[in-house]
């Protein structure tokens, strides 16, 4: 059984999967901020037009976007600016360390996005639909 071959072939779709996963973590913070979806303490007191809704607005729409791979590098993009945004809007302030500041998620969610902007949505998305 030839591993690398297997793991080639496989590749682009877990690119998709990736893509839908990072997506759909984006959108329940959006959810959570802006409806109050699950009840989490931490964004009981967010207003529509505060930074964190329009935070959980930019989360909600996106991260919709990125699960369907509609327009995934420009919207991975603009999402990979506002986690880099909000980890040093929100977190840095309080240490330099991620594990300290509990900005590593806004880390992850950073890189991650800037990922895919690199590297599109993969097979199973609207994108490769309209290509093709």
């Amino acid at each position: 059984m030839d591993v690398d071959r297997i793991a080639a072939q496989s590749q682009p779709y877990l690119l998709s999967l990736f893509r839908f996963i990072t997506g759909l973590l984006l959108f329940q913070f959006g959810v959570a901020k802006l409806f109050k979806f699950p009840a989490v303490e931490m964004f009981a007191e967010v207003t529509p037009l505060s930074l964190f809704g329009v935070a959980g607005m930019i989360e909600l729409v996106l991260g919709g976007l990125l699960m369907l791979g509609l327009l995934t590098r420009l919207v991975a993009f603009v999402l990979s600016g506002e986690m880099a945004f909000a980890y040093f809007i929100e977190h840095l302030p309080h240490s330099f360390f991620p594990l300290v500041n509990d900005g590593t998620l806004a880390i992850l969610f950073c890189f991650a996005c800037l990922y895919l902007a690199s590297a599109g949505g993969g097979p199973i998305s609207v994108d490769a639909m309209r290509r093709a």
